[in-house]
């Protein structure tokens, strides 16, 4: 009864994961082609762009962490839920003053995050599989942040521009996962029927 009740309850946790990974990829994939569209061309719309981004990222990262077990175990949420939500209002700050300094915001934020990632698809390896995407895009998450430093201060491309690469990474990233949870599903499923 207990190995049904875990099987049960590990496919729940894929399922959630799934749709969570698609999601992710889905809001990642809009929010890129506002960026480019618009985003590049028109000043409030961009800042606007890098104003919600983080926000997603804080609200998406909560929701995964309360239907996945609570903040007890997932502390690496937790903080990533905190960290994007400083940065949200560090990009608040930033573009209110002095837009210059925002792909510094940014770079912070994408290593720290990235590591943060890392460390949760690590974690998830155990129950799920399936998380060798999620531990690429948060190791290329830290790297990105990285160079976005260094080149925070280069005229061209616009921050929002340099974003909207880096979130498109991140939405493969987030689709190749669900992609192959939803494999792993049907490879079960089919070793199971007659």
């Amino acid at each position: 009864m207990a190995t049904q009740l875990s099987d049960t309850t590990r496919l729940q946790g894929e399922r959630w994961l799934k749709q969570y990974y698609f999601t992710r990829a889905a809001f990642s994939v809009v929010w890129v082609a506002l960026a480019f569209t618009i985003g590049q061309h028109a000043a409030a719309f961009g800042a606007g762009l890098l104003i919600v981004y983080p926000i997603w990222d804080a609200l998406a990262n909560y929701v995964d962490m309360s239907r996945s077990g609570g903040m007890r175990e997932n502390l690496t949420q937790a903080f990533n839920v905190f960290a994007s939500a400083a940065i949200a209002i560090a990009v608040i700050a930033v573009l209110s003053t002095n837009a210059i300094p925002v792909l510094d915001v940014f770079g912070v934020w994408a290593v720290l995050s990235g590591l943060l990632q890392l460390v949760t698809a690590a974690r998830r390896w155990k129950r799920f599989g399936a998380q060798w995407a999620m531990i690429l895009s948060g190791a290329q998450s830290a790297l990105a942040g990285v160079f976005f430093v260094v080149q925070a201060h280069a005229a061209v491309p616009p921050a929002i521009v340099k974003v909207a690469g880096y979130a498109g990474v991140g939405a493969l990233y987030f689709l190749v996962s669900a992609l192959w949870l939803s494999a792993g599903q049907l490879r079960r499923k089919l070793a199971s029927s007659p």
